[in-house]
């Protein structure tokens, strides 16, 4: 089979296709011939070696999948092989085969496509635990989600609409446009000025209940201050430290060195709250995680969950959708297909 692979740390040039063995699915697991992997922002930072979670170079990345099931482990019942599924993989998606444990596959809806199915686990499944399970966004809240164009955010946009709240967003104004048509209730350009103050407007010098943070940093400071009483913060990355090499290190040294030191004598002072979260730490949780991919699926079958991908490419065109990602030209999922 063939799979993509970064044999090192570095720039977009280093990726590179490779053949090996097909691989051998263990008790328990089953094997996916991959018609689809999810590309994420996780996987950016791991070719740059930023990435703490990511296997040891050369690796295969990627956390999720769509194909079909070819063939069984030991205690797999039968009726599996031939479905089509999608699901999380704890990397080596980015191939044409992977094997997983059967508890981490869920049935591919006949509504979605490949490329579709591919674009839910990690995106939807991180904005759920951002505004559900941890954000607890109610109807007519405000929530304010930066990167809204992105995967996850997005996904978080479909999620809170469903819920009723009320929805703001950060983008460049190139996309705005296309962010109004999906249902973005107001946009704010990152690149025109400090948002703040174009969020003051917004809600009448109030701030939100809920923001989510992809960037980190010190933008988590403009953040929180922009929270109305007892509002929470999410943070789920640190896009701000992107950047190869020796220099990518020091970046994220003083991302994260800007990040606010929170106490919670100063969190009860203003009623706020601040919580994180990182799908790739929830392998132990595995009934916690289905049961959420229950209620997004049926997101899917009522009609408002509605993946949206950006762009497809082949394995070969790796560096091209890793470029299309590190330089937020994607409105919504991008997409690899083996």
């Amino acid at each position: 089979m063939r799979r993509l692979i970064v044999p090192r740390a570095g720039g977009r040039e280093v990726l590179r296709v490779e053949h090996v063995a097909d691989l051998q699915p263990a008790p328990g697991e089953v094997r996916v011939r991959v018609r689809a992997a999810g590309l994420n922002f996780a996987d950016v930072m791991a070719r740059q070696g930023l990435y703490p979670d990511a296997p040891p170079f050369p690796a295969c990345l990627g956390y999720e999948f769509a194909g079909e099931v070819d063939a069984l482990g030991a205690g797999v019942e039968a009726h599996w092989l031939g479905r089509r599924v999608f699901g999380l993989s704890r990397f080596s998606a980015q191939a044409e085969q992977v094997c997983v444990p059967l508890a981490q596959v869920f049935e591919q809806p006949a509504a979605l496509s490949f490329e579709q199915a591919a674009a839910i686990p990690v995106n939807y499944l991180t904005a759920w635990q951002l505004l559900v399970v941890m954000g607890s966004l109610q109807r007519d809240e405000t929530v304010l989600i930066h990167n809204i164009g992105g995967g996850v955010g997005l996904a978080a946009l479909q999620i809170a609409k469903q819920r009723g709240a009320r929805v703001i967003g950060t983008a460049s104004q190139g996309k705005h446009a296309a962010l109004k048509e999906l249902g973005a209730d107001a946009l704010i350009d990152y690149g025109q000025g400090r948002w703040e103050t174009a969020l003051q407007s917004l809600t009448e010098g109030r701030g939100v209940e809920l923001i989510i943070d992809p960037i980190g940093g010190s933008h988590l400071k403009r953040s929180l201050s922009a929270l109305r009483s007892t509002g929470l913060l999410g943070t789920f990355g640190i896009s701000a430290a992107t950047q190869s090499g020796a220099w990518g290190k020091l970046k994220l040294l003083g991302t994260v060195l800007g990040m606010p030191w929170l106490h919670p004598v100063g969190l009860m002072e203003h009623n706020r709250g601040v919580f994180g979260v990182n799908m790739g730490h929830l392998w132990h949780e595995t009934e916690k995680v289905r049961t959420w991919m229950q209620a997004l699926l049926e997101g899917v079958e009522a009609g408002w969950l509605k993946p949206h991908v950006h762009a497809s490419f082949a394995l070969a065109e790796a560096a091209q959708a890793h470029a299309c990602l590190e330089q937020r030209k994607n409105l919504g999922k991008v997409i690899l297909l083996p």
